[in-house]
């Protein structure tokens, strides 16, 4: 049996290569950064520009840019908070998830093309890992 820091070591180098393979299997036409804010607002729907600088690990104001581009190309709109007027909620508009939809589709085809060279079961494998690596990404650690 693997210690907790070997197993955590592979995982970070397995998930690692992963990652980058697939940022490099996009179509490019936004940034990491855009692609990522998008992500979180289809997933949780509206939040605040705290709660979504939380989320992707960061600070407000590094995203104040990339809420301006993606408000600019009417991927996002910004409204009032219903609880609290000082507040403001992102989301996502339908022109943004179509346009981070044909972002991902590359990645999407590589990917489903790279699970065919698998088993069924090897496949059934990375869908329940996946969800451990989604579990695990967002606990806080504390």
């Amino acid at each position: 049996m693997r210690s907790n820091e070997e197993a955590a070591k592979r995982i970070l180098t397995g998930s690692g290569l992963f990652a980058a393979r697939a940022r490099a299997e996009r179509a490019g036409a936004i940034t990491l950064a855009q692609t990522g804010v998008l992500r979180q607002l289809a997933k949780a729907g509206a939040l605040t520009p705290s709660e979504l600088a939380e989320r992707l690990r960061t600070q407000p104001q590094s995203l104040s840019r990339v809420f301006a581009a993606l408000e600019e190309q009417g991927w996002i709109r910004r409204r009032p908070a219903p609880d609290d007027g000082r507040q403001s909620l992102l989301e996502i508009t339908q022109a943004g998830a179509d346009g981070l939809a044909a972002e991902l589709r590359p990645r999407e085809i590589w990917l489903a093309g790279a699970l065919e060279k698998l088993t069924e079961a090897e496949r059934d494998f990375l869908v329940v890992a996946a969800g451990l690596l989604e579990r695990l990404s967002e606990d806080d650690g504390r």
